[in-house]
């Protein structure tokens, strides 16, 4: 039946004198994805070349080339005493932020009367404030993260910041380290540009003109720059360690508050915690699982001091009474 079938085969690649070329064999994928009608990849579109992008991968490329040779050389050099940070500058950007947006999107206001919100972030900002200590500067620095994504990171870094900027003797920076999905600038209404990102791959931005001076007096803002597949790799570099001690460089009052992406979905929030002296940990109540709180934990170890704050509560009418009730407000 074999042979037959092979003569067969052969007969019709040789009739009317032309030899057909075998017909090809389908592989294993192939056949499964005609079977279940799955669409091949291979039918795609291909993105279309951009050169601005292109020139812009290749200038981050040769920044994390460039800091590889830079922390090699670190390494096979004897152990030199830590270089004091260089301070920052005053911004040379400036920005109006939108008040009647963050009030109707339920933001409390840096000089807001007391209500529940604005009671909840000054308990939250007493603690923080607490662990830091002359000796222990970079608890100065606090990172804002959370497992999962929509579980009010964002909401509560902003929050955190605005009630922090009202204290009188305090001089607050948000930085929005989510380089995968920023969304500071947009919450406070503020125009985007040069940002962290954007520092780390051109020595030759200052962050100076990076930051941003708000109309609110105590409150300025570092974007996250422009979004780069290699925010890891940079965050990772010696350059970035430097940043990050010049946040806080000669200014004692300075609080720094970084709004991070969610632990378990961007590994740039586990190397931002190596830079900070506390994690803020958002925890949802009707969404975070115990398995990912403690797989966040896990992820932010390289810093010794991390809170958790549960987001999402709902208090009865009975639980709390703050404001016009104890005679403020009245």
């Amino acid at each position: 039946m074999d042979l037959q079938q092979n003569n067969r085969r052969q007969h019709d690649r040789l009739q009317n004198g032309k030899p057909q070329a075998p017909r090809r064999r389908w592989s294993l994928l192939e056949r499964a994805s005609a079977r279940l009608n799955l669409s091949p990849r291979f039918d795609t579109p291909v993105k279309p070349y951009d050169p601005l992008q292109a020139a812009y991968d290749a200038k981050v490329a040769a920044a994390l080339a460039a800091n590889a040779q830079m922390d090699e050389q670190a390494r096979e050099q004897a152990p030199q005493p830590p270089k004091a940070a260089i301070p920052i500058g005053a911004p040379t950007r400036s920005g109006q932020v939108n008040h009647a947006d963050l009030k109707q999107k339920g933001y409390l206001r840096y000089d807001a009367p007391v209500t529940g919100l604005a009671e909840e972030f000054r308990r939250v900002k007493r603690q923080l404030l607490d662990a830091v200590t002359e000796d222990n500067p970079r608890a100065r620095v606090i990172l804002i993260c959370s497992a999962q994504p929509d579980e009010g990171k964002t909401f509560c870094a902003v929050n955190l910041a605005l009630s922090m900027a009202g204290e009188q003797d305090l001089d607050v920076l948000l930085v929005d380290g989510d380089c995968a999905k920023p969304e500071v600038l947009t919450t406070l209404g503020l125009s985007g540009g040069a940002g962290l990102i954007d520092a780390l791959v051109d020595p030759a931005i200052r962050l100076e003109d990076c930051i941003i001076q708000t109309d609110i007096p105590n409150l300025q803002v570092l974007p996250a720059g422009r979004l780069s597949h290699g925010a890891t790799e940079l965050l990772t570099s010696r350059r970035a360690e430097e940043l990050f001690a010049r946040l806080i460089a000669g200014k004692p009052n300075r609080i720094v508050i970084c709004d991070s992406a969610p632990a378990l979905y961007v590994s740039t929030a586990s190397v931002m915690a190596k830079h900070v002296g506390q994690v803020l940990l958002i925890v949802r109540a009707d969404k975070t699982v115990e398995t990912e709180i403690q797989e966040a934990l896990e992820m932010l170890k390289t810093c010794s001091n991390i809170h958790l704050l549960l987001n999402g509560v709902t208090f009865s009418s009975f639980s709390r009474r703050v404001g016009k009730e104890y005679g403020y407000g009245a």
